[in-house]
């Protein structure tokens, strides 16, 4: 018999999860969009390479090589160590695998959105005696504010139903790293088949309002 405990454990760990990510997307992905924005930047395309990257590599292996990065021995590992910071088998780990998996879902849409900004305006805004991060954060984020919460919805969206990375960073550990998607998965393998009915249900209602939220957003900035 199903408990509810195997249907709301698996939510809360995930929404958890995207509430943090959201957050590192937010913080991390705004400017990486900024600075991909800007044609004169040196070294741009490695940049750029690094946040595609999740998009074409397979997630398992990406996965990997963050397992080898993040790791005890790892080099970024050893150092968030020393804070007491444990990526692998832990909370942690599962939400640089959303962020890392949502990462290009925020970064390409918003940096297009901010090379599609009228240059006119941000013109206005230098000769008025703003800089260009002034009139970044001032003129052009408030006025692409729907593209804004656009690619964060669909980074987010990417983050709940991330399964590769995550498998390999936390590790799948029943009650502490299992997020929805692998509790289907676990449900499956197990013949709990009710279960993962139940859980894959539920993340098609939430897709749906994504989906809605995104179409109500599209209308938004087509009408404004």
């Amino acid at each position: 018999m199903i408990q509810l405990e195997q249907i709301t454990a698996p939510l809360i760990l995930s929404f958890k999860t995207v509430g943090y990510t959201s957050v590192l997307l937010l913080f991390i992905g705004i400017p990486l969009a900024f600075l991909l924005s800007q044609k004169k930047l040196r070294f741009r395309w490695i940049i750029d390479t690094l946040v595609t990257l999740p998009l074409v590599f397979p997630p398992i292996a990406v996965g990997f090589f963050l397992l080898l990065i993040l790791g005890e021995h790892g080099w970024l590992g050893e150092f968030f160590a020393k804070f007491g910071i444990t990526f692998i088998f832990d909370f942690y780990g599962l939400v640089v695998a959303g962020f890392i998996a949502g990462l290009p879902l925020m970064v390409k849409p918003l940096e297009a959105a901010i090379r599609l900004f009228p240059e006119e305006i941000k013109e206005a805004a230098y000769i008025s005696g703003k800089s260009t991060l002034q009139t970044f954060f001032w003129v052009v984020l408030p006025n692409i504010k729907a593209s804004l919460f656009a690619a964060l919805l669909l980074a987010s969206a990417r983050s709940l139903g991330e399964v590769g990375i995550t498998l390999m960073l936390g590790g799948n550990i029943i009650g502490k790293t299992d997020t929805v998607s692998l509790a289907i998965y676990n449900a499956v393998f197990d013949g709990e088949y009710d279960l993962a009915l139940i859980l894959s249900g539920i993340l098609v209602v939430i897709s749906l309002l994504f989906f809605i939220i995104l179409h109500f957003l599209q209308n938004k900035k087509i009408i404004g």
